[in-house]
């Protein structure tokens, strides 16, 4: 399913230089989630930042990282409410993939942290017509569950989340 690209020549960024994470960090477990360990396991939003920075635009080659749809900056992260907030800045006030890209976010972040971590993501302000509403389908479980029913938009994401690893 190829859409028309609606923003054919998007500005593309740099990568930043990645941090190399050192083991006396407190949360250099990501891939084997102990339970005791949550009282060390500080999340904080470069964390979050990494695991999402790969994930493809759904309509360019580029990462999300590289058209500054995100950045480490647009993370919030409570610790102890386990909330992470996430603001991202689509290329287009008309947007179309707004949702996808909440997907995106959505399923890769719940693979990569507890389940009881609550993840809002809206849209930073003025960057989309439909900010409002957007805003609403970025958090509506039913929502987001019914999309990932939606096979065409399930590989969709899935492509999205996996292009680097491809």
């Amino acid at each position: 399913m190829t859409l028309g690209l609606i923003n054919p020549n998007p500005v593309v960024h740099a990568k930043k230089e990645r941090v190399a994470r050192t083991v006396s960090e407190p949360y250099h477990h990501h891939h084997h989630h102990n339970p005791d360990d949550d009282a060390v396991a500080a999340v904080d939003p470069l964390d979050v930042y990494d695991h999402v920075r790969d994930i493809r635009d759904p309509e360019h080659p580029y990462s999300l990282e590289q058209l500054s749809v995100l950045s480490e900056e647009s993370i919030t992260v409570d610790d102890k409410l386990a909330r992470i907030l996430i603001t991202f800045t689509p290329t287009m006030q008309h947007c179309s993939m707004v949702t996808v890209i909440g997907l995106c976010l959505r399923v890769k972040l719940k693979n990569c942290f507890p389940p009881h971590y609550k993840v809002d993501i809206k849209v930073s302000p003025g960057s989309h017509a439909n900010e409002e509403s957007v805003n609403k389908q970025l958090n509506d479980k039913e929502r987001i569950a019914a999309a990932l029913e939606n096979p065409s938009l399930h590989q969709l994401v899935d492509e999205c989340l996996y292009s680097s690893e491809l």
